[in-house]
């Protein structure tokens, strides 16, 4: 995992983690080039002539919490007097990492949220009153709801939340992993989806793969993943393979549709979100009976 950034400098080694059930023999990808992490906020060129009209991603709508990194964000139907809400990982969780299959709602917490302008600076607090919903299982997501609207938030900081897109990402597609913590932007691509991804004890589903040049760190755990194109949050960063090892912590592995292992030294990854909207009311309730619905349930 892109780990919470107190493990990250003190090197942590996360015990309890069980082995990797039987799979085929991993196949380990050729090392990418040395990636080159972007410190501004300019987007990438499009190869194509054709390709949508790229836009340079800030840091308005970000965050920085203690120890990783996480955006204010809407969904298309949010209403503007709604609480606003907070998106981070799962493993960011204040009380500890959730166990496989486990899922919180609705737990009560008073955790704050630096609020950054389009340039970095913080320009705010935010506050949460309650963890909405909490899983490192098929994903890895952490929504808060805060104290304030998001008629509030614009009224008082002139910001504005980022929107999760409900479409699936595609493979391709110019992005910015924007870090709240380290006040820094990473630009790269979408190269691909991993069916599974295996870290430790924990899978996730569907995973977005970046390009080498997102080379994503300790404390940008949580940072949206934004497409250049439409401005629209498409994932959540959360990891990348440290060390070559197979599906270990800080070392994830690509698993396949027949259980084919993939390493891929040096390159991060990002869980989608667009799955979260329709697990939502307009007045940004969960619902997670909701018939689209399909994230974990506890």
């Amino acid at each position: 995992m892109n780990k919470p950034l107190l493990a990250a400098l003190a090197a942590l080694v996360i015990t309890g983690a069980g082995a990797a059930p039987a799979m085929a023999a991993p196949e380990r990808a050729a090392a990418p080039s040395a990636p080159t992490a972007s410190t501004a906020a300019q987007a990438s060129t499009a190869s194509a002539a054709d390709a949508p009209a790229l836009k340079a991603v800030d840091f308005a709508g970000t965050v920085a919490l203690s120890n990783c990194s996480g955006s204010v964000i809407r969904f298309p139907d949010s209403d503007d007097n709604a609480p606003a809400l907070v998106l981070t990982n799962g493993h960011c969780l204040e009380t500890g990492f959730p166990e496989p299959g486990e899922v919180i709602v609705d737990q009560s917490s008073r955790r704050s949220f630096s609020l950054l302008s389009s340039y970095g600076y913080r320009i705010g607090t935010l506050r949460a009153d309650k963890v909405v919903y909490s899983t490192m299982t098929d994903t890895d997501v952490t929504i808060y709801e805060t104290t304030r609207t998001y008629a509030q938030i614009r009224s008082r900081y002139g910001i504005e939340a980022l929107t999760v897109a409900d479409t699936h990402p595609v493979a391709g597609t110019a992005i910015t992993v924007a870090s709240g913590y380290w006040r820094r932007l990473y630009n790269c691509n979408i190269d691909g989806f991993a069916y599974r991804l295996k870290e430790g004890d924990w899978t996730w589903k569907d995973s977005v793969r970046y390009t080498p040049s997102c080379n994503t760190i300790g404390g940008t755990s949580g940072s949206p993943v934004i497409d250049q194109a439409t401005g629209k949050v498409v994932a959540v960063n959360n990891t990348g393979n440290e060390d070559g090892e197979t599906c270990t912590v800080n070392n994830p592995c690509e698993v396949d549709e027949n259980g084919n292992v993939t390493v891929r030294e040096g390159i991060n990854y990002a869980q989608e979100t667009y799955q979260i909207p329709a697990c939502f009311t307009s007045g940004n309730r969960l619902d997670l009976s909701a018939g689209d619905c399909v994230l974990p349930k506890p």
